[in-house]
């Protein structure tokens, strides 16, 4: 009996034993699964590259609205240059690209002579003639294809508040880059000036002015903004690995974005952009593990062609 009563008072303590490793374990589990989980402050700016580049045709309102399904996005990020009759078109090329665009019969463009189809030398009408979305793209294999022209401006405005008023949802922001070079100037872009105050007079006209940033890796465009108007939102392009200080100093005031490539970023640059008082967007991050890094870093956005990429962070 006495030995019975060992091996019972044995058997409870094993139990217990056993119990207590289990809550253990699964309190180590429930621990590594919140260290796992991707905390991104509720602030933090997601940028839609050229709307959904990944996804849908660049620079179309297709591609603005493909964006906007993914909650996260807070922004849309595009590319703005200027027609004959004065239009602003969304485009990242100041011409008709061969890589995404087809002429108006149909047949291709030759990329010897893309160039010379100068949107600055055609109307809105003429440029709209181009179809810029139904040309597979060779780096963008989820890209869905269709008849689409590049849009104005003022009507991508227009479409995207009417699609979120009617899918109640919240209207996004606008990160706009004047496409301008030194060697643009007067044949394939207008003066930065002119060109700054074309793009401002649309922003005005459509009641954007607190919804926009403008954005250019021209320091005379941006400039030319910032006289323009000194309390607008602007960011400052950077694909050099000069410095921050070095950047800064050529651009001669401080914009509110400092937005360089992504892999010329570290903690410490962050940092340093922060302690005078810049926010940091790096360009254009589709991989969900080098997101995960720069959030680490303490980036204030992230600008992506994939917008449906980011839900595999998670969030904390």
């Amino acid at each position: 009996m006495y030995a019975y009563r060992l091996l019972t008072l044995g058997m409870i303590i094993g139990l217990l034993g056993c119990t207590q490793q289990t809550s253990d374990e699964s309190e180590a589990s429930i621990n590594t699964s919140e260290r796992n989980v991707m905390t991104i402050p509720e602030s933090f700016d997601w940028q839609g590259h050229r709307g959904a580049r990944g996804l849908m045709p660049e620079n179309t309102v297709p591609a603005m609205l493909k964006a906007l399904e993914f909650p996260e996005i807070t922004t849309l990020e595009l590319d703005v240059v200027i027609t004959k009759d004065n239009k602003v078109v969304l485009s990242h090329e100041p011409w008709m690209s061969s890589t995404i665009c087809q002429q108006p019969d149909g047949s291709p463009l030759p990329e010897s002579e893309e160039k010379t189809f100068r949107i600055l030398e055609m109307t809105y009408q003429e440029v709209r003639q181009f179809d810029c979305g139904s040309k597979p793209h060779p780096n963008f294999s989820e890209q869905e294809h269709m008849t689409v022209a590049k849009p104005l401006l003022d009507s991508v405005f227009t479409k995207v508040d009417a699609w979120c008023a009617a899918n109640n949802r919240a209207l996004p922001n606008y990160n706009i880059e004047l496409k301008s070079q030194p060697e643009y100037d007067g044949v394939l872009t207008p003066e930065p000036a002119q060109f700054a105050e074309m793009v401002l007079d649309v922003v005005y006209a459509a009641d954007m002015r607190e919804r926009v940033c403008i954005q250019s890796f021209d320091a005379r465009s941006l400039r030319a903004v910032h006289e323009l108007d000194p309390d607008l939102t602007t960011a400052w392009l950077v694909a050099d690995g000069k410095g921050i200080e070095a950047n800064l100093e050529e651009l001669g005031f401080l914009p509110t974005v400092y937005s360089p490539y992504y892999k010329l970023l570290s903690a410490n640059a962050v940092q340093k952009c922060h302690e005078q008082g810049l926010q940091v967007i790096p360009w254009t991050v589709n991989d969900p593990k080098e997101m995960k890094a720069l959030i680490q870093m303490g980036v204030d956005g992230i600008i992506t062609d994939y917008p449906n990429r980011i839900g595999e962070l998670g969030r904390g």
